[in-house]
């Protein structure tokens, strides 16, 4: 009989069953992938602590885990088939009882990634969670991506040396030629056409699903959909003073985003304006109403602004992030930077998106709030974050699932970002990013 470590060798996949399948240590009660361009996550939950020890090989790419203390169970055999073909990072993965109380995970890659193998502590709704994130090794570039969904693959990455990279992209390979150039915010300046970029930041994701309605609707769903519509209503507009439009979105699908990450991306293709869209929930099912709300450097302008900007700051810990990775930490504090000129601007854009989705739905409060929410400190971007409807109200949750409500949403909110852009043309974009 060939020996278990020489199918483990010779990568042949080996599931052992039997009484191996009981785990008499940690207890395995859920397994997680979360494929997705920027990177792929794999989550192993467990009722303890697991401690892991990893080895990437690089030719064929793929990393092995030795997780100590537990025995192959169904838990684990589910990860096999877990993996989607369409996963850009994952090619498969094989597990075995490598030794006694060791399992071998053998995560198969398409291509060279750097991986961050960590753990997260118990936060509701999960219990202790192993967690790999797998990123390539050369990671998607979010203006070269904006560039080839518009423009098509051809077009590898925009010039270095042209001043608005995309707007010169646009104009040479565009059928019509470009607008008149708009004068800058507060005087004639240095102009350049180019697209006016939205930022569109659906909440939550992946390993978050940020607030749960009574009938099992989730923030994270809800709000991406709500962010496609509004995607395909501002790539559709004709233009605004001849300028044309274009939306950028944090996250395509349901995977997590750090917080600082969602301003980066926003940053990186040169946003002129972020819009993150949520849902509110609260403990009781009475609240109704959409909220919009803008940065404080101060203290919250109520205390429930406070308790939402709390909440919201919470995805971090919930979706799951590495605080070992130095980047992280130097990105929060490269965030924290926030201009009173950007505040300003965006409470104007906060007051003008509030006024449009008064016309069609309920507002919680008449005005724009403003408190310390970490995905708004952009310094350079007006940035608001729309609380669309409490998905913990049964009749908002309906709303909520509606694709009538959904549209009509998207509309006002593209209503206002008109709005404010008639009254604020935008300025010419720098260099660097």
């Amino acid at each position: 009989m060939i020996q278990r470590r020489e199918l483990l060798q010779t990568g042949t996949l080996v599931l052992l069953l039997g009484r191996a399948h009981i785990a008499h240590g940690a207890a395995i009660v859920a397994v997680r992938v979360w494929p997705a361009e920027d990177y792929s996550r794999v989550t192993l939950e467990s009722d303890t602590a697991l401690k892991a020890r990893q080895t990437f090989i690089g030719q064929p790419p793929r990393l092995a885990v030795d997780i100590e203390g537990i025995d192959l169970n169904p838990a684990l055999r589910e990860l096999v088939a877990k993996v989607l073909p369409e996963d850009p990072n994952i090619a498969g993965i094989r597990v075995g009882q490598y030794a006694p109380d060791v399992v071998r995970l053998v995560i198969d890659l398409k291509q060279a990634i750097k991986p961050q193998v960590f753990t997260l502590k118990p936060i509701e709704p999960y219990q202790h969670r192993l967690v790999f994130d797998l990123y390539p090794t050369t990671p998607p570039d979010p203006l070269a991506q904006l560039i080839a969904r518009h423009l098509g693959p051809q077009v590898a990455s925009p010039p270095a040396s042209a001043l608005d990279p995309l707007g010169d992209l646009i104009a040479r390979h565009a059928d019509t030629p470009p607008a008149p150039a708009l004068p800058a915010r507060g005087g004639v300046g240095n102009q350049t056409d180019r697209l006016i970029i939205i930022a569109l930041d659906p909440g939550h994701g992946g390993e978050d699903p940020g607030a749960i309605g009574r009938n099992g609707t989730r923030e994270k769903d809800v709000v991406l959909r709500l962010a496609h519509h509004l995607r395909d209503r501002i790539n559709s507009s004709s233009s605004i003073n001849g300028h044309t439009l274009r939306a950028y979105l944090t996250r395509e699908g349901d995977f997590f985003v750090p917080l600082h990450v969602r301003v980066q991306k926003a940053r990186q293709v040169q946003a002129d304006l972020f819009v993150s869209i949520h849902a509110d929930a609260f403990y009781t099912p009475r609240p109704q109403g959409a909220s919009v709300f803008a940065l404080s450097h101060g203290g919250a302008s109520s205390s429930a602004a406070r308790w939402m900007a709390a909440k919201e700051n919470k995805a971090d810990q919930i979706g799951g992030i590495n605080v070992q990775a130095r980047d992280a930490q130097v990105q929060r504090a490269l965030l924290d930077m926030s201009t009173s000129a950007q505040i300003r601007d965006s409470l104007q854009l906060g007051g003008t998106l509030l006024q449009e989705i008064g016309r069609v739905g309920k507002l919680h409060k008449p005005r724009v709030e403003q408190a310390g929410f970490a995905v708004l400190k952009a310094p350079d971007i007006p940035s608001v974050l729309v609380e669309a409807a409490f998905i913990s109200n049964p009749e908002e949750e309906a709303k909520l699932n509606s694709e009538r409500y959904q549209k009509q949403l998207a509309d006002a909110l593209m209503r206002g970002i008109e709005g404010y852009f008639a009254r604020n043309p935008p300025l010419a974009r720098n260099r660097s990013v």
